[in-house]
């Protein structure tokens, strides 16, 4: 089991804001106005990062499935996944450390009540759309549980979009790459109509590599 380290977490469909931590004084104030109100003022002074950062962007909040290859056994849905930006403006990068990203879909929820649609419905295909760009790899195919075999599991678990296997080797080839994936939604043919939405959530995290 790899331990979990760094992470930045975004999801495709949730759009996110910023977190800022500092630490300030508040005081009491005074109510000067006739209906009894008064104002704070909050201030917080943000230190500029001095080695850079390690973080992930997604090129779009959400994203639309739609039906093709549909079959008498399955209803089949295609899309794809918006653009995965990790960038890596770190003056200095540990030693023996990698990155990796990796994705998790929650239940596809009806509009209208319709029962859910589990994710090991939903699989991916990743690929890594920087160009020359060995040192970062894509993760596997990830088939659905109407597929079966071994890796017909869905995205249920956190499954990985892109790898790479050292981060200081990454950082000296590039300061940014881009991956992005294929989705694919299979259900079976007396599937609920109407509209269904799942989150599809992305990490990225840095740990050690074992020895």
């Amino acid at each position: 089991m790899i331990n979990k380290g760094m992470a930045a977490r975004c999801a495709v469909g949730i759009l996110g804001g910023l977190m800022l931590a500092g630490v300030g004084t508040a005081a009491f104030a005074e109510f000067p106005n006739p209906d009894g109100t008064g104002d704070v003022d909050v201030k917080v002074d943000i230190a500029p990062t001095e080695n850079g950062a390690l973080s992930l962007t997604v090129g779009g909040t959400e994203t639309s499935l739609t039906e093709g290859g549909t079959t008498a056994t399955y209803r089949q849905f295609t899309g794809a996944l918006p653009n995965v930006t990790v960038t890596d403006t770190r003056d200095e990068v540990p030693a023996g450390v990698f990155w990796y990203v990796t994705g998790q879909a929650s239940d596809f929820v009806g509009s209208a009540g319709q029962a859910p649609i589990t994710p090991d419905h939903l699989g991916w295909a990743p690929n890594v759309v920087t160009a020359n760009n060995g040192e970062v790899s894509a993760g596997d195919v990830v088939d659905t549980s109407i597929d079966g075999g071994a890796n017909g599991v869905g995205l249920v678990g956190q499954e990985l979009l892109a790898l790479a296997l050292d981060s200081s080797e990454a950082h000296a080839a590039s300061g940014q790459w881009t991956a992005n994936a294929n989705l694919v939604l299979k259900t079976p043919v007396n599937v609920a109509p109407g509209s269904y939405t799942s989150t599809l959530t992305l990490s990225l995290f840095e740990d050690a590599i074992a020895e």
